[in-house]
């Protein structure tokens, strides 16, 4: 076994991932730097840098790939940094690539050096002021922080996340806006009036919006500010104006179902939209019937998150009809909801249509078992390249379980799997158990499903001996201490696999459920007994 990735996975269940201290980051950029500026597969192909001229544009990449990834993680921030990490990596790899293909003199990924085409320098910048201290932001610090902008018409992406301005640093903003708006691609502006006054906040908004009417934005981002439907209206200048929008970030806004409906009334194109991102706001079911026709009208919708809004049965219906019209659909998070069956079953006709989704957040949306098996039979049939699948949450009994077993058989590509806080209970996890040995899955939640003994021994069989298997979560359930005991062993050379166990409860569950399942144990434990498991290749 490969003890570094073992101790990796580790990690990512004891600590966050997520920021990397300075060292990481210093070491990064001197390999960023070996990378450019010495031979290699890359290099063969493409020249090398000279040592400084690679070490420059290392730390600009490195600056670029952590602004991207720490962007990625305030947008995901109950997760522990892995899908941070990946996006930090890949963006490097990228940028790295960008580089070489340039060549030396001629390479540039960020704030200061242009990407030259026949001698015309065009404009592919970053100027982020996000990493600095937290804090409200006045008209002399302004000054200051923005003067970079001023001395150079390079920039074609702005961030001003994590300062609170004033009425004052917003004046000095407004023009160095309006001189930029016709170079600028992509705009953040998320959490960037936290702590003032209602009545000054929508004020600043209007002064940036004003200001930034008519840019052709690709990306803008007006997440973790409090707008609701006076906040839409006070960016309404920007958002008439936006035609070509690829990216559209409006997370922990208190989106109400009126603001929704400003949002879906002010923007007046979404065909070129490719991610739409709605996350903890009040929008409701008529919200939804609003935020509904905007995903009907963006045909080339890739990543669309709706979490955490509030939506029932009328709004979820909505949301799932709309749902059929977007073929491109890679990425789809409707978590923590209130949809219920109807929803669920009308939302397996819509996944029908998705052949490229890859990650499907679907938990805690009430389906129970009738929506629950309309989904997982349609992600069976439709969806050959699926990777991710979560259905926490969704009341789902061992009824089902024959059903996940069909997936997992069909889904090759399937890597990560969450049915967790269901009720599965033995008779469900030995069923799945079965499957595993003929699948790629290398990571399983099915914590907090009433299992015990049998089920925990059988889970634990299936994976102990697959070399690619990452994480098997068995916490919250009522397994025995003897028998987590004996797990534990199994997994003696690699116990970050088996994960923690601190919620078990030994002796969990009602007696006489326990009663009744204690006299089908013999029968139970020998199915575990002969399960059948093959080493990976």
């Amino acid at each position: 076994m490969d003890n570094t990735a073992y101790t990796l996975s580790r990690s990512s269940i004891s600590i966050k991932l997520w920021p990397p201290s300075e060292n990481t980051r210093k070491m990064l950029v001197e390999r960023i730097t070996n990378n450019l500026s010495t031979k290699s597969i890359f290099t063969e192909k493409y020249r090398c840098l000279g040592r400084e001229e690679a070490l420059e544009n290392a730390h600009r990449i490195e600056d670029l790939a952590f602004v991207s990834a720490n962007q990625h993680y305030e947008n995901e921030p109950d997760g522990d940094g892995g899908s941070a990490v990946q996006r930090y990596a890949k963006e490097c790899s990228k940028l790295i690539l960008e580089v070489l293909k340039r060549g030396p003199a001629a390479s540039e990924v960020s704030n200061e050096l242009q990407l030259v085409e026949n001698g015309i320098a065009t404009p592919e910048t970053f100027f982020d002021i996000s990493n600095g201290k937290r804090e409200f932001l006045e008209a002399e610090e302004a000054e200051k922080l923005l003067s970079p902008l001023k001395e150079s018409n390079r920039y074609a992406k702005i961030c001003f996340s994590n300062r609170s301005f004033g009425l004052d640093a917003a004046r000095v903003a407004e023009p160095i806006l309006r001189s930029l708006k016709d170079q600028l691609k992509e705009v953040d502006l998320s959490d960037f009036i936290a702590g003032r006054p209602e009545a000054e906040a929508l004020e600043v908004m209007k002064i940036f919006s004003s200001a930034l009417e008519g840019a052709a934005l690709k990306s803008l981002n007006l997440s973790n500010n409090a707008l609701g439907e006076k906040g839409v209206v006070a960016f309404g200048d920007l958002l008439k104006s936006q035609s070509s929008l690829e990216e559209l970030y409006l997370m922990n806004n208190g989106i109400s179902e009126a603001a929704a409906q400003a949002v879906c009334d002010l923007i007046p194109s979404t065909e070129k939209l490719k991610i739409l991102h709605f996350h903890n706001n009040m929008t409701g079911d008529e919200g939804a019937i609003a935020i509904a026709e905007v995903v009907k009208c963006s045909p080339l919708l890739e990543n669309f998150r709706c979490s955490s809004t509030r939506i029932g049965l009328e709004g979820g219906l909505a949301l799932a009809q709309a749902l059929e019209t977007c073929t491109h659909l890679k990425k789809l998070d409707l978590r923590d909801n209130m949809f219920g069956v109807e929803v669920g079953i009308s939302l397996s006709k819509a996944l029908s249509k998705h052949p490229d989704l890859t990650e499907a957040y679907l938990s805690y949306l009430n389906l129970e078992d009738e929506g629950a098996t309309a989904i997982f039979n349609a992600l069976k049939e439709s969806v050959p390249s699926l990777e991710v699948l979560e259905m926490a949450g969704n009341d789902i009994t061992t009824e089902v379980a024959p059903t996940i077993v069909a997936l997992l058989k069909s889904k090759q590509q399937l890597i990560k799997l969450n049915v967790s806080e269901n009720e599965l209970k033995d008779e469900g996890a030995i069923q799945i158990a079965e499957a595993l040995e003929l699948t790629q899955l290398k990571e399983l939640d099915i914590s907090s499903n009433s299992i015990r003994k049998a089920g925990a021994k059988a889970l634990a069989l299936a994976v102990a001996d697959k070399l690619k298997f990452k994480l098997l979560n068995l916490n919250g359930n009522f397994i025995p201490d003897e028998t987590i005991d004996e797990l534990r062993k199994m997994f003696a050379k690699s116990p970050e696999i088996l994960g923690p166990l601190d919620e078990n409860d030994p002796d969990g569950g009602d007696d006489d459920e326990a009663e009744d399942e204690g006299s089908g144990d013999d029968e139970l434990t020998s199915k575990v007994e002969n399960l059948h498991i093959e080493d990976e290749d």
